[in-house]
């Protein structure tokens, strides 16, 4: 499993709003990774980007250090200077054959996050991965890993209490906006109709909230989270030119750079003096640093909610023990599965071989005695040579599985 290799930036070393900076735009990430897997030899990648984490995911047999982690950022071009490089590679992660697996399977239980218990990695998690296989970025070995990856997280949350009472960032941050008690009949306007502002709207809409406008690029997506929310959904680039007003904005979007700009919010406001309220849970956030100089608003942000995270952590504790034993169990099972592979790949050929080997015998070398045979005599031949044929293909692969699993 030495092959596995993680390159892992996480909310554990790295300030949120600092982690946004290697955050890769959507549109350019297919590109990206299929320009740097040619260029390292890598075999297969995938690219994790959450609320507090930005992972590369690897299958390849070069090492994976801090100095490779240095040119791999630069063959990224994330405009980087060479001070914010040196911070990056100094607060990285390196993981390598089973420390990596750990670390993935710790990941999809949320044992990794900052908020213990939310589900939402694992569907993140899988969506990366998805995403990048449909780019043709992955193959056999980082399959095999998810498969690993999906059934312990399954089982940690069947089997433990960890995701009981579930909170979530979007949890979080709705919580912190109902403190501010705002009128159900309050202007909300949805920037990006992604699954965090989809779970955060279902949130307001259990709550009585009923005035929604929503953005999107896509507009097809706006239109289908317009229609849940009884709202109206716009395109993104028509924010600029909205003049129906608002209260609250609730924003996260993939985007690398500000989409609430000074110009775009004094817009927005149209005239408005009364304190607003932003929602922002992008990474990098969506709403410039200025807006917050200029204006006077209530902002939260996912950086915000790391006091009542911590909290949740100590809460959560004994849970953890039972997740832990769970991926250890899974993380030995996956071993053996893999050595059990070794074997069926490194035999797959035995069949033919035999095969041919029992053709020759029959049709070559003792042809004429074959032939010589009645029909009764040959049926019972050819019952002896199927039933060896049988064994001498069966019993070989599973003595090698055996070997090799009892010796290592």
């Amino acid at each position: 499993m030495k092959y596995l290799k993680v390159i892992a930036f996480t909310h554990k070393h790295i300030e949120l709003k600092e982690l946004g900076r290697l955050v890769i735009c959507q549109e350019n990430l297919s590109d990206k990774l299929h320009e740097v897997k040619a260029h390292f030899g890598i075999d297969e990648i995938f690219y994790l980007a959450t609320c507090n984490r930005v992972e590369f995911v690897m299958s390849t047999h070069h090492t994976v250090d801090k100095a490779f982690a240095h040119d791999f950022l630069g063959a990224m071009k994330l405009d980087l200077c060479q001070h914010s490089t040196s911070n990056f590679l100094d607060a990285a992660s390196i993981y390598e054959g089973q420390d990596a697996l750990n670390h993935l399977l710790r990941t999809s239980c949320s044992l990794e996050s900052l908020i213990v218990g939310e589900k939402e990695i694992l569907a993140q998690l899988r969506k990366a991965y998805e995403d990048c296989r449909e780019a043709g970025l992955t193959a056999d070995k980082l399959r095999l890993v998810m498969e690993c990856v999906v059934k312990t997280a399954k089982e940690v949350y069947t089997h433990t209490n960890i995701s009981k009472n579930p909170i979530s960032v979007v949890s979080l941050a709705y919580r912190k906006l109902k403190d501010l008690n705002l009128c159900s009949k309050a202007r909300v306007l949805i920037i990006g109709a992604g699954e965090t502002n989809r779970n955060l709207s279902k949130y307001l809409q259990k709550h009585k909230f009923s005035n929604f406008s929503v953005f999107n690029r896509t507009l097809s997506k706006a239109q289908q989270l317009a229609a849940d929310l009884n709202g109206q959904a716009f395109e993104l680039h028509e924010l600029k030119d909205f003049k129906g007003g608002f209260d609250a904005i609730i924003t996260c979007t993939s985007a690398v750079e500000p989409i609430i700009t000074t110009e775009i919010y004094t817009s927005l406001l149209n005239g408005e003096t009364d304190k607003k309220t932003i929602v922002d849970l992008a990474i990098p956030n969506d709403t410039a640093p200025e807006v917050l100089e200029k204006f006077d608003v209530n902002f939260i942000e996912v950086h915000s909610l790391n006091e009542i995270a911590k909290k949740n952590l100590q809460e959560r504790y004994q849970e953890l023990v039972h997740a832990e034993a769970i991926i250890e169990q899974n993380v030995a099972e996956h071993i053996v599965m893999l050595k059990q592979r070794k074997i069926e790949l490194a035999m797959r050929q035995v069949p033919e071989k035999i095969k041919e080997i029992r053709n020759n015998a029959v049709n070559t070398v003792f042809a004429e005695e074959v032939q010589s045979l009645d029909k009764e005599s040959r049926e019972i031949l050819e019952k002896v040579i199927n039933y060896m044929e049988k064994k001498y293909i069966s019993v070989p692969m599973i003595m090698a599985k055996d070997i090799l699993i009892n010796n290592n």
